[in-house]
């Protein structure tokens, strides 16, 4: 079977399309076509998921074995596969089935403050017009009843960055040591010397791609009243799109992508995350931060910090990076 040799499992909104892009320009790597195929979240056939955006993303899933073979059939001999589904690390299922189709693979994960992760998460789907709440913590508290109603795991803003026990649960499937983690800032602020990390782990030769440019950025909508009413006509049009007969189905794919269009068009920078926000999120994750800190040997005081005014600190130097299990313990270099 043609599989991948490697996967960038997450998290979402931490940089993943950035380090895909960047590695699909190395000679001896070789990277799906298609991005977030999501193969191993399913066994056999795709969930059924309500919430806004979801059926699309649902077609948009490769699942079937011969499919996501084929992703990996241009590479190259002696060239290494990968391909990048954020939703891996998060989901316990996946875990069991990548390590009984792939045992030996690598896995490359880019953890990102869990607030700011939410935040950029939710700002992603409100710009989208998709998010239904205009309120960022009402939205996050909305997570279980999403949950229960079958939303799809990508408007799970709170789990999504608990990865202490995401982490505890893969080391428990797959050898720790077949896992790179990296900070979010490392791959903001260094990219050369985070690109190298990510060559020497998979091994293959450093110092070739030094570069990754911001992808897949959100801008911000605004919530006018123009704006509202096209948010709400869209997520009616995505909600039946899906029952539309064959070529029909045209007509209300081209009203959602001309509505997807207006809510981009002013392109204004995503509103910051404010102290408040902040403080009554970081309880949510206190208790994971501390069992990641358990997991990997080092500190993630600031994620937790409530006092934090600097939404960029988490881009500063705070000591040392790299996980007890691939033997990385080198001094940052912002």
């Amino acid at each position: 079977m043609a599989l991948p040799d490697f996967l960038l499992a997450g998290a979402p909104k931490a940089g993943t399309t950035a380090v895909h892009v960047a590695l699909a320009r190395h000679p001896q790597i070789y990277m799906s076509r298609v991005k977030e195929p999501k193969f191993f979240l399913s066994d056999g056939r795709p969930a059924v998921q309500h919430g806004p955006g979801d059926r699309k993303t649902v077609r948009e899933q490769v699942w079937q074995p011969d499919a996501y073979e084929a992703l990996f059939a241009d590479a190259g001999p002696g060239t290494l596969a990968g391909e990048s589904t954020s939703l891996y690390l998060q989901d316990h299922a996946a875990h069991r089935r990548i390590q009984a189709a792939i045992p030996d693979v690598r896995i490359i994960a880019v953890l990102r403050d869990p607030v700011d992760r939410a935040h950029s998460n939710w700002a992603h789907l409100w710009s989208a017009g998709l998010e239904p709440e205009g309120d960022f913590v009402k939205a996050c508290g909305l997570e279980d009843k999403r949950r229960a109603a079958g939303w799809a795991p990508f408007w799970r803003y709170l789990s999504l960055g608990k990865y202490g026990e995401q982490l505890e649960h893969l080391w428990s499937t797959l050898p720790r040591e077949q896992t790179l983690l990296l900070r979010y800032r490392e791959v903001r602020e260094s990219p050369a010397a985070t690109l190298d990390r990510i060559t020497s782990f998979l091994g293959v030769q450093t110092g070739v791609v030094t570069e990754m440019t911001p992808e897949n950025v959100t801008t911000h909508a605004s919530g006018s009243l123009v704006n509202r009413v096209a948010a709400r006509a869209l997520r009616v049009v995505t909600a039946v799109e899906h029952q539309v007969p064959g070529p029909a189905r045209q007509a209300p794919s081209l009203l959602s992508s001309f509505l997807s269009r207006h809510l981009q068009r002013e392109q204004r920078p995503r509103e910051a995350l404010t102290p408040a926000q902040r403080e009554a999120l970081i309880p949510h994750f206190a208790d994971d931060v501390r069992l990641l800190e358990r997991l990997v040997g080092e500190s993630f005081a600031e994620w937790t910090d409530m006092h934090r005014s600097d939404p960029r600190a988490e881009l500063r130097p705070t000591g040392r990076i790299g996980t007890a299990h691939n033997s990385i313990d080198r001094p940052i270099r912002d």
